[in-house]
C-alpha cells in the first residue's frame, strides 16, 4: 500500500497536473542486502550502465543538487545508496524510497571483483521484493548496446507480476533533431538534463506506474 496522506483524491485530475517535491533526503549507503534498511516505503531501482548519467537524474528527479554523487571516474561507486523523497500530487503526498545501484560495465577492476559485484547485485535485485518499478537508464545516443540488452534480459527474469520496468532514454538534448523524432515516434520516455519538463513528467510516469495517478 502507498505511503500516503489521508487526502481525498481528485480523480478528475490528468497525469500531467504538477508535482511538488516536499523534501528527500539520503537514507543509507550498504554493501549487500543483510544491511538494507527495512521494507517502509513503495521503493524504486534506478539502474543503468556506468557514465549513463544516474547520479545527474536522481538529484534532478529528487530535487535536491546534493543528494547523488556523480564521479569522474565510471565505475567507482560499489555500493547501493537509499533515499527517501516525498512528492505531492493532487494534494496526496507519496513517500518513495529510490535505490541507486552501481553502474553495470564497471571501470577497470579484476575480473574476480567485477564477479562479486555483479553476484551482489543479483542477489539484491531478486530477493528485494519492494521494489515494484524498475527504473533502467539508457544513453539516447547508444541505444542498442549489448550492456543494455543484459539489463533488460535480466530485468524481466526477475520481474514479479506486482512490479514493472519503465525504459527512460537520458541526454536527449545531444542528439539530432531527426534522431530525437524517432525516439519520440516510438513513444520512448526521453530525459534531458537541460529539461525541467521532461523531468516533470518522469515523475508522473513514475506516480502512475506505481499508482495509476
Amino acid at each position: 500500500m502507498p505511503q500516503t496522506t489521508n487526502i481525498q483524491k481528485d480523480s478528475s485530475k490528468s497525469i500531467n497536473d504538477s508535482i511538488f517535491v516536499l523534501h528527500s533526503n539520503f537514507i543509507k549507503s550498504i554493501e549487500n542486502l543483510s544491511t538494507a534498511p527495512s521494507v517502509l516505503y513503495s521503493e524504486i531501482a534506478i539502474l543503468g550502465r556506468s557514465n549513463v548519467g544516474k547520479s545527474t537524474l536522481i538529484n534532478l528527479l529528487l530535487n535536491n543538487k546534493n543528494l547523488a554523487k556523480s564521479s569522474h571516474t565510471p565505475g567507482k561507486t560499489k555500493l547501493i545508496n537509499f533515499f527517501l523523497s516525498s512528492w505531492k500530487k493532487n494534494n496526496i503526498v507519496y513517500d518513495l524510497r529510490f535505490i541507486d545501484f552501481p553502474g553495470f560495465g564497471y571501470a577497470k577492476v579484476s575480473k574476480a571483483q567485477k564477479n562479486a559485484w555483479d553476484k551482489n547485485l543479483s542477489t539484491f535485485l531478486k530477493a528485494r521484493d519492494s521494489i515494484k518499478l524498475f527504473i533502467h537508464l539508457i544513453d539516447s545516443r547508444h541505444t542498442m548496446l549489448q550492456i543494455d540488452n543484459e539489463i533488460d534480459l535480466f530485468l524481466k527474469d526477475i520481474l514479479r507480476a506486482d512490479s514493472s520496468i519503465l525504459e527512460v532514454f537520458t541526454k536527449y538534448d545531444k542528439l539530432t533533431k531527426n534522431d530525437f523524432h524517432k525516439l519520440k515516434q516510438q513513444n520512448k520516455i526521453c530525459v534531458s538534463y537541460n529539461d525541467k519538463q521532461s523531468v516533470e513528467s518522469l515523475r508522473n510516469v513514475v506516480l502512475n506506474k506505481l499508482y495509476g495517478v
